[in-house]
């Protein structure tokens, strides 16, 4: 399918979501097909995301296939989003506005957005203030850790921040943040802006070196395996929930798998983590006896980052941290400002 048909299908959704729900004020596209054409090809392992401007609080809606397209929907209300020059500093929202990607509207306020942020997004400044943001959020994230929680919180709480490096050089160069690509993304804007020499000591932070693709495919193997089992006695409500459900499997099994057989292996290594602890948290809520049994696999695929112990993930935050003036630096190579400022 292509993207252009993949977002008229969104599209469709939406309306009818609007009609039946009041508080809907609003809708947008946002995630790795924002500024995507629409005559491109839309793999198979990825989805659609949405996202609902709404006057109060809600749920997420979660993953689910719509006609054939898989769709991701979150809510969010207007404070949440911010103002047009909140939106236009926020590493997050901003990309979503650079294109015209928005699909419902009625009161115009999404439109201001994007006019703001559409103007601005290159401005060198604009694009510091959003990289300033990437780097808060990895010395914030990595300067906690509690070394007394359980495992599965513990790796997410390393794991997550030091993947936001990645975004780095990424929000620098003007392009759309991802979450499961974000270091193949990171890999291709270095070797753009003639950096690539720094995409081994990228790739280091997350695995200290890594392992072959035979590892990491008998690691997707087990993760399919505790997928399946978590996704089926889920019951718990997590924010991450949508992404461990049937719906969502193509996405976290076959997108690594692509990513393996494109020799991304090393790369591959933060998603199956990341999905490994998230269904670990699943099951320690809803299947606690579940979660002992699957938890080796687990353990082998977080020994092969280098960070088996709350010590070894101190160090290796403290080094991430510790590179970020370095980090800083390549950013402003790659966006074009002071690296003083």
């Amino acid at each position: 399918m292509r993207v252009g048909a993949a977002r008229a299908v969104a599209m469709e959704w939406v309306r009818e979501h609007a009609r039946r729900e009041p508080g809907v004020r609003g809708a947008f596209f946002s995630g790795s097909t924002a500024g995507v054409p629409d005559d491109a090809v839309l793999p198979g392992s990825s989805d659609v995301d949405v996202v609902v401007v709404r006057d109060e609080p809600a749920a997420k809606v979660g993953k689910f296939r719509h006609r054939g397209v898989l769709l991701e929907v979150t809510a969010l209300t207007w404070e949440d989003l911010g103002s047009p020059e909140d939106v236009l500093g926020s590493w997050v929202f901003a990309p979503c506005f650079r294109t015209d990607t928005v699909i419902l509207d009625p009161t115009g306020r999404l439109a201001v957005v994007r006019e703001r942020v559409a103007a601005g997004f290159a401005d060198p400044e604009w694009v510091r203030r959003r990289c300033a943001g990437v780097r808060r959020r990895v010395a914030g994230g990595l300067r906690v850790l509690d070394a007394s929680a359980p495992l599965h919180e513990q790796v997410t709480a390393w794991l997550f921040p030091t993947s936001v490096l990645a975004l780095l050089p990424v929000v620098a160069a003007l392009r759309d943040p991802t979450v499961r690509r974000r270091y193949v993304l990171a890999g291709e804007v270095l070797a753009a802006y003639g950096l690539g020499d720094r995409f081994p000591e990228l790739l280091a932070s997350l695995d200290g070196g890594g392992v072959g693709p035979d590892r990491v495919r008998a690691h997707l193997a087990g993760l399919a395996a505790t997928f399946d089992e978590a996704a089926r006695v889920r019951r718990t409500e997590f924010f991450f929930g949508a992404d461990i459900s049937p719906a969502a499997r193509a996405v976290v099994v076959d997108g690594s798998a692509e990513l393996i057989a494109a020799g991304r292996h090393r790369e591959a290594m933060f998603w199956i983590v990341a999905t490994y602890a998230r269904c670990h948290a699943v099951l320690a809520a809803d299947a606690p006896g579940r979660e002992v049994a699957l938890r080796p696999a687990f353990e082998a695929a977080v020994a092969d980052l280098g960070v088996a112990s709350a010590a070894q993930r101190r160090r290796r935050a403290d080094e991430v941290v510790a590179s970020l003036p370095e980090w800083w630096a390549v950013a402003a190579a790659v966006g074009g400002w002071d690296v003083a400022g």
